[in-house]
């Protein structure tokens, strides 16, 4: 809209007065301006397309001053822009009426105006875009890359390209659009082709790989040759997503375009012949970059060890060793990782060990993954874990904080053999070394605790290790323990496991509320137990089967019938679960009294509502008839007594 407000102010107004302007007319002006303000824009968006419509403007704008004219805008701002002294919130405050004409269109002429004071052009850039926060368009975006591009301000080109593409990002922009208005701008200003690697670089640095391969072809299509960092940017980038085939495409591409390649392009396809597997091609590829000038350097043999290493193949791997020694190259710490990594996955402890303490006499300082890998062996090699604990000991004692990687393989080492109260003592001795040890490791240990039948040691470490407070469990590990817990019939623990997990916004879920309920109703706690049934289902939970079996059980047990007989109803009624093993549990309690006459009433009425009798019912039945029959006889046996006496 701003666009249709404003008109080109003529250069041969410059100087010109109107002779007797009236009152009248700058009151005209002043609701002109009051009208138009309206349309200051002040969202910091993108806007995805320009428009290319011509703007237009009132015929009462060539009535104003030249510093008054909306038309007059662009060249007010870049004379502030060339004197040093004056600051631009100086103009934001002496030219305000006129800043609503400001637009995107406006902001592309004074990019283009300033590009040859590539300071002055930055300056005014981040003034709109941050202070004034009008809406920026792609074209104003590629201008400025292109004049910091020239300039060879290419850390800030870099950024502002950066920005540009997470924006059209957001905005779901073809990245053809970026391109093309890179290539539209280049007939606006001074361009330099640099920004064309610029942006394959950028595309990769935000992970967008793909759109960076695409503008390479683009860019080839387009004869814009890459440089080489472009391209090994972009290899790198490929190699690390597994787009092997894309590697190889870009790779042959450099060679047909002249590109030089260098000893990174080298070592990142070295990277991608190991990773491909085949050692032929590896040899090959290795006797080509010599004739081409390059020999393999410590990258190289590094590259080439680890991926040896990693396919199982130590003898090709110390094989490279021994060539590095014979050319000069000296192996370093990644080396010997890689070796040392090599050798535990074979099991050859003793031999890594071994290695480890030549690179330690060879000045070789360790690292933390060094001793993890060392670690790590001796845990899976069984009945080490002495060594293990010496080990972290001697890592301590240089001044190697253990991380979380050595800590866990700790701790399963010692779950492994079985020897979890080792693996708590371990945590207290860590403790005291001032080593923070990571939550995940904590609910570990606790769930191994519970699957090996020690609850209640879970418990006191729980409530030891939280005393600080930093430490809260993960809800899968306090259901664990709560059920844990309940298979030891420990429910007032349990109870508490359960407020604790309420006062931290946790809901259980319905394992754990079948784990309590059916260990409340062992212990003949079975209105507790109903009690939290009810509390299930105001929560949306629905009991199962095993829950019902274990309520209407409970008061079975407790010869509570006909709570048992209102439960079987209810979940009838409520659930439609019908349950005959439930229905038999209530008839065995009648027939073991003798009560028959008032079972078959029951039975009438649970049949009516949908249970079934079973053969299960029917030998119930039958054993409560004879016993019915023998109570019947005992008392005929006593009248007898009674008469005779």
């Amino acid at each position: 809209m701003q666009a249709h407000c404003r008109r080109a102010w003529s250069p041969a107004m410059k100087g010109f007065t109107f002779p007797r302007i009236s009152n009248s007319i700058y009151s005209l002006s002043d609701s002109i301006f009051t009208k138009y303000s309206s349309f200051s824009s002040s969202s910091s968006s993108l806007i995805l397309h320009d428009s290319d419509s011509n703007p237009i403007s009132s015929p009462f704008y060539n009535l104003l001053p030249p510093t008054h004219n909306p038309n007059n805008i662009v060249n007010l701002i870049s004379t502030a822009l060339k004197q040093k002294s004056f600051h631009l919130s100086h103009f934001q405050t002496q030219f305000k009426t006129i800043l609503p004409h400001l637009g995107a269109h406006e902001i592309s002429r004074v990019l283009i105006r300033t590009q040859s004071d590539a300071s002055s052009a930055l300056t005014f850039f981040n003034w709109v875009k941050n202070d004034l926060r009008f809406t920026l368009s792609l074209q104003n975006y590629c201008l400025i890359v292109h004049i910091l591009g020239w300039n060879q301000i290419f850390d800030q080109a870099m950024k502002l390209l950066c920005e540009l593409i997470q924006l059209n990002n957001v905005n779901v922009v073809s990245y053809d659009d970026v391109y093309k208005c890179l290539i539209d701008c280049t007939e606006d200003c001074n361009w330099n082709p640099v920004i064309f690697d610029m942006l394959i670089k950028a595309y990769v640095k935000l992970g967008m790989v793909e759109k960076g391969l695409e503008t390479f072809w683009k860019n080839v299509e387009g004869s814009f040759v890459p440089n080489v960092v472009a391209c090994n940017c972009l290899l790198n980038g490929l190699s690390k997503i597994n787009y092997i085939g894309e590697c190889w495409e870009v790779y042959e591409e450099m060679g047909r375009l002249g590109i030089h390649r260098n000893g990174y392009t080298f070592n990142i396809m070295t990277h991608v012949l190991c990773r491909e597997g085949d050692s032929d091609k590896v040899n090959g590829f290795l006797e080509k970059m010599e004739e081409e000038g390059f020999e393999p350097d410590l990258v190289t043999y590094n590259i080439l060890i680890n991926g040896y290493c990693k396919k199982r193949r130590l003898e090709d791997a110390f094989y490279l060793y021994k060539i590095m020694g014979i050319r000069g190259v000296v192996p370093n710490l990644i080396s010997y990782s890689a070796l040392m990594n090599g050798l535990c996955k074979e099991g050859k402890i003793k031999e890594a060990h071994q290695l480890f303490n030549q690179m330690v006499q060879r000045g070789i300082d360790p690292d933390v993954v060094s001793y993890n890998t060392l670690i790590s062996g001796y845990c899976k090699e069984g009945g080490k874990m002495q060594m293990c604990r010496s080990l972290l000991h001697e890592m301590i004692g240089i001044g190697i904080r253990p991380d979380n990687v050595t800590c866990r393989i700790v701790f399963q080492g010692y779950t492994r053999e079985g020897k979890l109260l080792s693996a708590l003592n371990m945590v207290a001795e860590l403790q005291r070394f001032g080593i923070k040890i990571p939550e995940n490791l904590y609910d570990y240990l606790l769930v191994a605790l519970c699957k090996e039948g020690r609850p209640f040691a879970a418990r006191s470490f729980l409530i030891r290790i939280s005393q600080d407070g930093d430490y809260v469990p993960e809800m899968s590990t306090y259901i664990k323990l709560a059920e844990s817990l309940c298979s030891f019939n420990n429910v007032e623990e349990a109870l508490i496991l359960k407020s604790e997990m309420a006062k931290k916004s946790m809901k259980l879920n319905l394992t754990t509320y079948k784990a309590i309920i059916s260990c409340l109703c062992r212990v003949k706690r079975t209105s507790e137990a109903e009690n939290l049934l009810e509390e299930m289902v105001s929560l949306g939970i629905l009991p199962d089967l095993e829950i019902k079996r274990a309520l209407i059980n409970g008061y079975c047990e407790e010869n509570d019938v006909d709570k048992a007989v209102s439960l079987l109803k209810f979940f009838a009624k409520e659930f439609q679960v019908y349950d005959t093993e439930s229905y038999n549990a209530i008839v065995k309690v009648f027939c073991e009294v003798g009560n028959v006459a008032e079972l078959m009433e029951l039975q009438d009425k649970l049949v009516k509502i949908g249970y079934v009798p079973n053969s299960l019912t029917c030998k119930y039945v039958i054993r409560g008839l004879q016993k019915g029959m023998e109570l019947d006889d005992d008392d005929d046996i006593s009248d007898g007594d009674m008469l005779e006496v």
